[in-house]
């Protein structure tokens, strides 16, 4: 039997765990200004008068203020020059206060009235009549479309050389809270493998883990992948998942939020005895991932992770490119107030590496109507070189390292 899995009940799993929170510090509020200022200086350099925030990780990213978005228009303006300007309908206006971060004036809309006019308006008070004016990539486009039907002297860009540009480098405090966060998945990765038994059902597995990483100090649901046998062959799953069964191959992917920020780990192994034809293809996914980070060099374009991964695959007869058997999308991607952000490990993207930059690492092996191997661990770039969050799966035999 795989060492670590299985032997456990839920009740005696769950109560292996403890809050994993004590000591984590939230991001200071003059960290929210120096991200201001860092993107009025990119807005200056590419020649932007203000740029759109709509509500979402962007907005709290450079603000603090948590608000989700819907179908009514909740954001800010950010100005190369001078303070952030909040929108909002009238009757959430005390609620709005009450979750602001960097506060700023708040400008309201009734229900019968257009938040879009009302845009203009602001912009024309602080003195912006006219020039390049950087949209959310985020925002929906209901939101563009209002914003261009009134009368205008403005062109509208992506606001992502902003906030990508901010966004991509992470600071201390942000790879402090994401390494809390992966350090408290992989805890309730260990212990979900130990409550798996023959019959068990991936929602049960699902409902284990959202209550597992609340016990370990988690913030709402956590998003969560469970496949058994066959099943794992499809990256996000099935429609109608199998129940476990003896030898079948286990892939769970799992992730939870920390301050806003992502864990997303994913561990593959097999509740029984693995085939030789299992204990392979594990053992040349674990390689890949280890050729994509060895790629992982400061100044190395992204792309060239992938193609790094992607060549050594094709060298054990996989692919070639996308195709199966083999690796059908991206080795990896950004990570941070989104689960998937800029840059890609993709062989597209040209974004040299560089300090602070987070990435998963999870060139997944596909074999249809067989099974599928993705070992996800996520690793931060240095001046040095990667270093991992978590350590890579130790072996199918000991998936965890307890006996390494």
């Amino acid at each position: 039997m795989t060492i670590g899995v299985g032997g456990l009940t839920q009740k005696e799993a769950l109560s292996s765990l403890s809050n994993m929170t004590s000591g984590m510090k939230a991001i200071p509020s003059e960290e929210y200004r120096q991200r201001i200022k860092k993107a009025q200086k990119l807005m200056k350099e590419h020649q932007i008068s203000a740029i759109y925030l709509n509500a979402g990780t962007n907005l709290y990213y450079f603000t603090g203020t948590r608000w989700y978005p819907s179908e009514r228009l909740v954001g800010a303006i950010l100005p190369a020059k001078g303070p952030i300007h909040y929108f909002s309908p009238h009757f959430e206006i005390d609620t709005l206060k009450g979750f602001m971060g960097i506060e700023g004036a708040i400008s309201g809309w009734h229900e019968d009235e257009s938040p879009y006019q009302l845009f203009h308006q602001v912009l024309n008070a602080i003195g912006i009549t006219e020039g390049n004016i950087g949209i959310d990539e985020s925002a929906s486009f209901f939101i563009l479309d209002g914003f261009n039907q009134s009368p205008h002297n403005y062109t509208w860009v992506n606001a992502k050389a902003i906030t990508a540009g901010c966004r991509m480098q992470k600071s201390v405090n942000e790879l402090a809270l994401m390494q809390q966060a992966k350090d408290m998945t992989l805890e309730v990765h260990k212990a979900a493998a130990k409550i798996l038994r023959v019959g068990i059902s991936t929602a049960e597995v699902t409902d284990f883990i959202h209550q597992a990483h609340k016990k370990v100090g988690a913030r709402g649901s956590s998003f969560c992948i469970v496949l058994f046998g066959q099943d794992t062959s499809y990256p996000h799953g099935v429609k109608s998942p199998k129940n476990l069964e003896q030898d079948d191959i286990v892939l769970i992917d799992t992730g939870c939020l920390v301050e806003g920020y992502n864990s997303d780990i994913t561990r593959t192994y097999v509740f029984g005895k693995p085939s030789e034809r299992q204990r392979t293809m594990w053992a040349i996914e674990k390689e890949a991932q280890l050729v994509a980070f060895a790629k992982a060099q400061p100044g190395t374009p992204c792309g060239q992770v992938d193609i790094a991964a992607r060549t050594y695959l094709e060298s054990k007869g996989l692919g070639p490119d996308y195709q199966v058997p083999g690796l059908p999308h991206r080795t990896g991607h950004g990570i941070g107030l989104d689960i998937h952000e800029w840059p890609y490990l993709v062989r597209s993207d040209e974004t040299p590496l560089a300090p602070g930059m987070c990435f998963s690492n999870e060139p997944m092996l596909v074999l249809p109507n067989e099974f599928g191997v993705r070992l996800e661990d996520h690793f931060y770039m240095t001046e040095n070189g990667p270093k991992w969050f978590t350590q890579p799966s130790h072996s199918i035999d000991d998936p965890f390292g307890y006996e390494a």
